[in-house]
């Protein structure tokens, strides 16, 4: 995923203000060194500058009491910034930076924190008489997570690192190019987990990677051919992955296309949470980990990284001028993951050295596939503008002993957008958003038993306390209800001035009041549904 964002406004200053009853935000812009003559010696630095604050837990005790009189326990915080000094001869020089900060806290039930902050710079040059594009980049980040559920037991991750990198690009004729680079990750990541049994899962690991990757385009007369390569060296692991890809597009004819991609990839990162929560919130991430167990489906286990072969077939189909379709069918085969051993009971240690890996070790080697097909349409036609996507699709999990589905297994999922413009200047706007999910599976709950905790044979049973013990049924055998909701918004634009406009919007959020499922307790079965029917109004000047 490449995301850029925009360079600040180099001829004046200009800027957003909006208020509505969640929160406020701010955006402004403009030149700090101008050029107002285009002197062909002289660059520009421009600023970026946006910050988005909540005040819904207070708010919400007056406009919101129907739902909460003690206030909605939703709140956040966004800091972003960016400087960018462009060259004369279009080389460009940019450095930005982020803070941004979520909280809920739902009292007697669970609290959820999530930080993030990073900082980075880009270089682009173009050199002289050469039609070429060099890019230096590097960035840093952090992110974490924390939750704090009625069993006091935090369950917390952490993951900061660098990237630095070196791409180069050069143009040929036919538009055709050629793309290579070198990478350089480094990153550590800090995972603290208890299982149901109370046995701490932790892992403090610093990872560093390499990655020297070269990728082409080749516009061969209704052929668009794109070879690449690239070649993954995971220092902390002392491991090598060659990664083969390639994706084509044939036109057949002005209106339909057809595409295909296939590719072999691999990762140091994983993506943990427990199988056995209800709605996951919590996800953590850590690097690959020496606590696997030495073999798999009675196979030795040869590598610590995570690899996938991709294979995607797609459709490109223009009907007319106003519609624009888009078909892909993919297949996705998970040669080897890596997963929290939710089955772990004993410490991996000399006193257990006679237990099997499976119910020791921190994490367990699994494989599995994922195959399905995503479907958008799009239709513009002067004030009327449609969008639908829809995903149909199947994963699956195999940890040597069940083949289940994630969590994350969803099998339909649609998004529909609408919006019409009307009014001699197109000031008028009503927006319909619907939203369409079946639901997630999750593991069900078969009984509760008293637990006991022994720390040795002269326990007293009649004097011990006991915990709640928890059956588990078939992993993620249950699915949970569907999620759907209906957003309506209208917006009326005022033209105060030629440089000053006024936007006025009333909203209605979850407009037939669906109870979809946010998070559930499963020791107390209490639910926390996501926000209710909320009107709002909000305000930006754009300047």
């Amino acid at each position: 995923m490449d995301i850029n964002l925009r360079d600040g406004n180099a001829k004046k200053f200009s800027g957003m203000i909006g208020l509505s009853t969640f929160g406020a935000n701010v955006l402004l812009e403009g030149p700090i060194i101008r050029n107002l003559n285009n002197d062909p010696n002289k660059g520009t630095l421009t600023f970026v500058l946006s910050a988005k604050n909540s005040y819904l837990p207070q708010s919400s005790k007056v406009f919101y009491k129907y739902i909460d009189e003690d206030g909605l326990p939703f709140d956040y915080q966004d800091f972003y910034g960016k400087i960018t000094y462009s060259m004369p001869n279009g080389s460009k020089l940019f450095v930005n930076g982020f803070n941004y900060n979520d909280h809920v806290k739902y009292s007697n039930i669970a609290d959820f924190k999530w930080k993030s902050n990073g900082v980075g710079s880009s270089f682009f040059i173009i050199p002289e008489g050469n039609l070429s594009l060099l890019n230096f980049r590097f960035s840093y980040s952090d992110y974490g997570i924390i939750l704090t559920d009625p069993t006091n037991l935090p369950k917390e991750s952490d993951i900061n690192g660098f990237n630095l990198g070196l791409n180069v690009t050069n143009y040929f004729q036919k538009n055709s190019q050629i793309n290579y680079g070198i990478e350089l990750y480094g990153y550590k990541t800090d995972f603290q987990y208890y299982t149901e049994a109370l046995r701490l899962i932790s892992q403090v690991e610093n990872t560093t990677e390499i990655g020297i990757f070269v990728k082409g385009k080749i516009f061969a007369k209704k052929f668009i051919i794109e070879p690449g390569f690239r070649f993954q060296y995971y220092g902390s692991l002392s491991e090598v992955s060659p990664e083969p890809r390639l994706a084509i597009k044939y036109n057949l004819s002005e209106k339909f296309r057809i595409k295909f991609a296939a590719g072999l990839y691999s990762q140091n990162l994983i993506s943990a949470s427990d199988d056995r929560d209800v709605v996951n919130l919590f996800y953590g991430f850590l690097s690959g980990s020496d606590n696997l167990p030495d073999t798999y489906k009675d196979e030795p286990v040869n590598s610590r990284l995570q690899k996938a072969q991709h294979i995607i077939l797609g459709f490109e189909i223009n009907p007319n001028n106003y519609f624009a379709i888009n078909i892909e069918p993919y297949f996705k085969n998970f040669s080897i993951l890596q997963n929290l051993n939710r089955n772990k009971i004993y410490d991996d240690t000399e006193e257990y050295s006679d237990k099997p890996d499976e119910l020791k070790k921190d994490f367990i080697i699994e494989s599995g596939d994922a195959e399905g097909v995503d479907v958008s349409v799009k239709y513009e036609k002067k004030s009327i503008y449609i969008w639908i996507a829809y995903s149909f699709g199947f994963i699956h999990r195999d940890d040597g002993y069940t083949v289940y589905p994630p969590h994350y297994d969803r099998r339909h999922n649609l998004n529909f957008l609408s919006t019409y413009k009307w009014g001699n200047l197109n000031n008028n706007e009503v927006s319909l958003r619907w939203n369409f999910g079946s639901g997630f599976a999750f593991t069900q709950t078969a009984g509760y038993y008293p637990q006991a905790t022994f720390t040795n044979l002269s326990n007293d049973i009649l004097s011990t306390n006991d915990f709640l013990g928890i059956l588990y049924g078939d992993i993620n055998n249950g699915r949970l209800p569907t999620y759907h909701r209906l957003d309506l918004s209208y917006t009326h634009k005022f033209n105060i001035s030629e440089t000053v406009t006024l936007d006025a919007v009333a909203s209605i959020t979850n407009v037939y009041n669906r109870k979809n499922i946010f998070y559930i307790d499963r020791v107390t079965g209490e639910t926390v549904y996501q926000l209710p029917i909320m009107p709002s109004i909000s305000f930006s000047m754009r300047f």
